[in-house]
């Protein structure tokens, strides 16, 4: 407390020992005291003595004139020290709050900092508890995904079928264990490596193709890969190439599956040998039947053209029916091997209907009146002018139909019901016979099927006349159906889409010359007929034997016009003779037609030489008179030059319109639609084959191949791919680095003509 009242008076004292200065002060306070010093001691003497003593005041103020110096010296300095102290206590005691208030603020703050270290160290302890449990975690995926992943290329490794991996720059990036089986290489010899140096010369220009395709188009590709292994063996792959892309839909890549299919390869190559092998059994016991047969129809053809009794002409008729009948037979046996390879062909044309329904009653009436049968004939509809309809595969439905009714009615009659309904046309056979049970019915037209029923067992039927009569029915767009109750007779429908034709043009008589004719035929029976034929026409005929014959008179003979030439001969075929005479200048000029009881199989006997034309045996009157008249007629002559000069005119650059339209029409929509498929299936192996060819500089495989592709796409309408596929089977001195390149083109370039044609078939609607 004293501290505090203190305090004031000292600060007062020295502030105004700093205002008057520290003489000033001490003179002024002396003196004060000295001149106190004398009124107290007067005023002592007053009151103590009632008088001035002069002596105690004079005492006084010498007294107070020697002690108030030191005293108030002492006190000025007191004052001044002590004001120093209180000052620097004063200062002290700010430093010291000062401090206190930072000390605290120091403490508030390292709590704070505490604080939040706690919080921190509490968040660090709860991220690196998080931490383990995400490296637990990983380290548990990480394991999963390494089983997965070794599970899966066990998987790979362990299956059958090969698999590789290339990246976007072309080289192996992944590959299994079959692929280095196949290959003879490992993976580490694989990977980073590009096909052309891990392929086979032969192979890797194919491969390539197809890869470079894949990537180009993004979309996959399968094709079969013949390939050879290290160790010599001939094996095939299914090999399908996808592209790979990352999230973002970037190619980074290609993928490639190959499935062994050598056993179904080597089953499809056995069977295609056994189809060729029963063509040619079907096509050599047809030729040898039909021998016998065509003479036996040509000579009574000319028989009943003669003066004949009533009953030689019966006779007569019977044997033309009979070996007509035999030809049906024949018919079916070709029909049936050509159904088998899908392999059936359709020519439409413009018939004259009435004249096409006479001809069949006129045949039934034939058959039934040798069995004492009567025969029906009703027709309903406008029947007369022409439609189109193959007229040999309808008359061959319908005597096959009409024959079976025949065989199996005993007593009664057979009928034949005609009816033109709109566009479609409609024949229905009914017969009084044994009948045809209910559960027969669904099978009846089954191949080979022998009814279960004694009295049907006991007539003799060779099981395919039904078969092949629904497929024909069917492939022109129809379908037949039977109706029947036993001992009731049965009743066989025909439907067939048809169209009204404008009749066709009556051609104006052509004069033919007189020819010498060189006619090469083995069997004498029809080359009597075909001499007969010629010499009622003017021309002289010159009749060889065998091929050595036929090579000896055109060597010795200078005036022959013609070759009518048969196919097979005792000592040669047909195709040697039409080869030696293309090779000699003198007799390259002379027109070859070929005879054949199989006219596309001598057309495809004779492809890469000319003939003139080729007419089926028995040899038809008409044809044999279109044929010369197109070859020596002039006026024939100017007309197809004619037709040549508009043949030649520019059409589509990419499709072959006429030719389409034409096989449409006469095919229709789906047999195209198949062949384009088949086409389809067939363009990479012939490239691939052209891109063998020009690797290894192989020119006469080279133009093999191109020679086969412009055939295909010839028989498909694809006009461009034909033109192109011929020049290059025309390349003499080729450049094959630019081959290469160019096929890679060509091979894209069809798959965009294949897209045109198939919009194309589908927009049809003939």
């Amino acid at each position: 407390m004293s501290q505090y009242r203190i305090h004031p008076w000292v600060s007062q004292l020295a502030l105004v020992l700093k205002q008057w200065g520290w003489l000033q002060l001490f003179s002024l306070t002396t003196l004060l005291i000295i001149v106190a010093s004398g009124l107290i001691a007067l005023a002592f003497s007053l009151t103590l003595h009632n008088r001035v003593d002069w002596e105690f005041i004079s005492g006084a103020v010498l007294f107070a004139v020697v002690a108030a110096p030191p005293l108030v010296s002492a006190c000025l300095y007191l004052i001044k020290h002590l004001d120093a102290t209180l000052f620097y206590l004063q200062d002290s005691a700010r430093q010291e709050k000062r401090l206190n208030e930072n000390l605290q603020e120091n403490i508030r703050q390292l709590n704070f900092e505490i604080e939040e270290r706690k919080k921190a160290f509490q968040a660090k302890r709860q991220a690196v508890d998080e931490l383990r449990k995400e490296i637990t975690e990983r380290k548990k995926t990480q394991l999963l995904v390494e089983e997965q992943s070794l599970l899966m290329k066990s998987i790979v490794d362990s299956s059958p079928d090969l698999f590789y991996y290339r990246d976007e720059t072309g080289r192996f990036a992944s590959c299994n264990k079959m692929f280095e089986r196949m290959i003879g290489k490992s993976s580490s010899e694989l990977i980073g490596h590009y096909p052309s140096e891990i392929y086979a010369p032969d192979m890797a220009p194919a491969a390539i193709l197809t890869d470079h395709e894949v990537s180009v188009n993004q979309a996959e590709l399968t094709l079969d890969v013949e390939y050879n292994t290290p160790d010599g063996q001939l094996m095939w792959f299914e090999m399908r190439k996808v592209p790979f892309f990352d999230r973002q839909g970037r190619y980074i890549g290609l993928l490639g599956f190959g499935r062994d299919i050598t056993s179904r390869k080597m089953a499809e190559q056995a069977l295609e040998r056994a189809y060729q092998d029963k063509g040619k059994f079907i096509a050599t016991l047809s030729h040898e039947l039909r021998t016998p047969l065509n003479g036996i129809v040509g000579l009574t053809r000319r028989l009943l053209e003669t003066r004949l009794t009533n009953e030689q002409r019966s006779w007569a008729n019977t044997i033309f029916s009979s070996a007509e009948t035999l030809g049906n037979i024949f018919n079916d046996i070709i029909d049936l091997d050509k159904i088998d390879r899908q392999d059936l062909d359709i020519l439409y044309q413009s018939t004259d209907i009435a004249q096409f329904i006479l001809d069949i009653a006129n045949f039934a009436e034939l058959i039934c009146q040798q069995k004492g049968l009567s025969f029906k004939l009703q027709q309903v509809g406008e029947l007369h002018g022409y439609l189109k309809m193959d007229p040999t595969r309808v008359r061959q439905v319908l005597w096959n139909l009409l024959s079976n009714a025949v065989k199996f009615t005993a007593r009664g009659e057979i009928s034949l019901y005609a009816e033109l309904c709109g566009q479609e046309l409609i024949f229905v056979v009914s017969d009084t016979g044994i009948g045809i049970s209910l559960h027969e019915q669904q099978r009846i037209f089954d191949m080979y099927y022998k009814s279960s029923d004694g009295r049907r067992l006991s007539i003799v039927g060779s099981g395919i006349g039904l078969s092949v009569s629904k497929a024909l029915v069917e492939a022109m767009g129809g379908h037949v159906t039977v109706q029947s109750q036993i001992n009731q007779g049965s009743h066989f429908t025909v439907r067939l889409p048809t169209e009204v034709q404008q009749a066709p043009e009556l051609n104006q008589p052509l004069v033919c010359p007189e020819l010498t004719v060189l006619l090469v035929e083995d069997v004498p029976l029809n080359a009597e007929i075909a001499t007969n034929l010629l010499e009622q026409r003017g021309h002289t005929v010159v009749h060889a034997e065998t091929g050595e014959d036929a090579l000896a008179l055109l060597e010795t003979e200078d005036d022959i016009d013609l070759v009518l030439l048969d196919m097979q001969l005792p000592d040669m075929n047909g195709d040697q003779i039409a080869r030696f005479m293309q090779q000699e200048p003198h007799l390259a000029q002379i027109p070859i037609v070929v005879l054949s009881a199989n006219v596309r199989k001598a057309e495809q006997q004779l492809e890469g030489i000319s003939i003139a034309g080729a007419l089926a045996k028995p040899i038809n009157t008409n044809k044999l008179d279109q044929v010369l008249a197109r070859l020596f007629s002039p006026s024939a002559s100017r007309q197809q030059q004619i037709q040549e000069q508009d043949d030649k005119e520019p059409q589509d650059t990419v499709l072959d319109t006429n030719t389409l339209q034409d096989y449409l029409q006469s095919l229709g929509k789906g047999p195209m639609q198949r062949s384009m498929q088949l086409f389809q299936q067939l363009v990479p192996g012939y490239v691939n084959k052209m891109v063998e060819a020009a690797t290894m500089q192989q020119l006469q495989e080279f133009q093999d191949a191109a020679h086969k592709l412009k055939g295909a796409a010839a028989s498909v309408g694809l006009l461009w791919v034909q033109q192109q596929a011929k020049q290059l089977e025309q390349l003499e001195q080729p450049n094959w680095t630019a081959v290469q390149r160019q096929l890679i083109e060509f091979h894209l370039t069809i798959d965009a003509h294949l897209q045109l044609l198939d919009e194309y078939l589908s927009a049809y609607e003939g």
